[in-house]
């Protein structure tokens, strides 16, 4: 089953009636994975009046969110609201609010904190993850240009090529076009390639 998350931490920040709020992101797999990444940020804003977060894993089903002392369903909530909207799982997201002295009333701290989690993620290289075979081709240097024109046909992505004698091709595939992948390969070589799959697993595309 495939998803989205993110590739690695981010952040983006803006000031809002004299308050700043900061939204961070972080990929994480476990529940202390994201717990950790919570303490990080409340240890480096000590001083920060909220440390608002929310954070969705895969593995159970897990969801989190806290309004860190915000009125209740402001902060935490609009948080987890934005990571669902943009469909991201295995992900913790903190925002971070210094208090510039003008009140926000439910709405604006509501209208804040999703524009600290969008803005957030609007800057985060957002990755789809797929089930995937890792594949090893071995062929001759005159398939070469059918071999890796063919594999970015069936939106593989190929992660090292080593020249040899012959020239050896790691690719990884999308497990629902492997079969025609290799199909179509040894249709395009006459048969004059091998074919091994290695390994199969989530991998980023």
């Amino acid at each position: 089953m495939s998803y989205k998350t993110i590739k690695r931490r981010c952040e983006a920040s803006f000031t809002e009636k004299k308050s700043e709020f900061i939204g961070y992101l972080c990929p994480v797999t476990t529940e202390q994975e994201a717990i950790d990444f919570i303490n990080e940020i409340r240890a480096m804003h000590r001083k920060a009046t909220h440390n608002c977060y929310a954070y969705i894993l895969r593995k159970n089903n897990t969801a989190r969110h806290s309004d860190d002392g915000e009125p209740g369903g402001t902060a935490g909530v609009p948080i987890y609201d934005t990571l669902n909207k943009f469909g991201v799982t295995d992900i913790a997201c903190v925002v971070t609010r210094y208090f510039g002295g003008i009140l926000l009333g439910a709405g604006g701290l509501v209208r804040a904190y999703s524009k600290g989690a969008s803005m957030a993620l609007e800057s985060a290289e957002i990755v789809c993850v797929e089930i995937a075979d890792s594949v090893e081709i071995k062929l001759d240097y005159s398939y070469y240009g059918t071999v890796s024109s063919t594999v970015c046909e069936y939106e593989g992505i190929i992660r090292d090529t080593q020249y040899a004698d012959n020239v050896i091709i790691r690719a990884d595939i999308k497990s629902e076009f492997t079969d025609r992948l290799i199909d179509k390969l040894t249709d395009r070589c006459n048969g004059k390639i091998m074919i091994e799959k290695i390994s199969r697993g989530y991998c980023e595309f």
